[in-house]
């Protein structure tokens, strides 16, 4: 890994196109993704059986916390990305972490993998099966009708996956990179990484990545691909006023 502690850049400004990527999950809601949303002009989430995503437009309106509690309901537990303020009155804080947001580079060469399957909902319960086995992260029943998935299958079994997630204008986040530990070290993630990017290229959109910031392992390997470091995100976990 190039940076073992990264830090975090200024955010972007208004006419950078990454500018969306510092509220990825919103612009994704508001954008090709709007046809999920749940929510109004202040807040808004996804399904719960789609992705467990809450976003606001912005945390410089107070207002945002009345919004927020009203949609998901009292006493509810909830992720906040962005707020690194105090907590308002009744709301309670649960615990937090850091992510790295990655994106693609000139030195990323995406490439079509003959080996891979798409992934439909007829594959629903073997892809939450990979995801509670490798746990990469956030995957719910429906999360793959967000983008386009694809495996790998071994003896009729899925191990391998890889696929799209988060959505804002011109970018999609490669999401649920997930291999079963018995193939391992045969390149498997790469590639499909690499053919999830070719067809997000093709569309004319970038890729982008996000990362726990102790996955350094992972971390790594996509900056070998050709992905940067952006910035990193601060997350909470919080639980609403009852």
């Amino acid at each position: 890994m190039t940076s073992a502690t990264p830090a975090s850049p200024p955010a972007a400004t208004a006419d950078d196109p990454a500018a969306v990527l510092d509220n990825a999950a919103w612009h994704s809601l508001v954008g090709p993704h709007a046809g999920f949303a749940i929510g109004g002009d202040l807040v808004r989430r996804y399904p719960e059986d789609v992705a467990p995503f809450v976003a606001v437009r912005t945390w410089d309106d107070p207002s945002v916390w009345d919004a927020l509690r009203d949609l998901v309901g009292p006493g509810a537990e909830v992720g906040l990305s962005g707020y690194e303020g105090e907590l308002p009155a009744g709301w309670g804080f649960l615990g937090g972490g850091e992510g790295v947001q990655l994106v693609e580079t000139a030195v990323l060469q995406p490439r079509p993998f003959d080996q891979a399957v798409e992934l439909d909902a007829d594959d629903a319960a073997e892809m939450m099966a990979i995801v509670e086995r490798n746990q990469p992260g956030p995957f719910r029943p429906r999360t793959h009708e967000l983008g386009r998935y694809i495996g790998i299958r071994r003896g009729g079994r899925l191990v391998a996956m890889a696929g799209e997630r988060l959505h804002p204008t011109g970018w999609t986040e490669i999401s649920a990179v997930a291999v079963d530990a018995d193939h391992r070290r045969q390149g498997l993630a790469s590639r499909l990484v690499l053919d999830v990017a070719f067809h997000i290229q093709q569309r004319g959109d970038r890729a982008m990545m996000h990362a726990a910031a102790t996955n350094t392992g992972a971390i790594a390997a996509y900056e070998r691909l050709g992905f940067a470091l952006r910035r990193v995100n601060r997350f909470a976990a919080v639980r609403t006023p009852a």
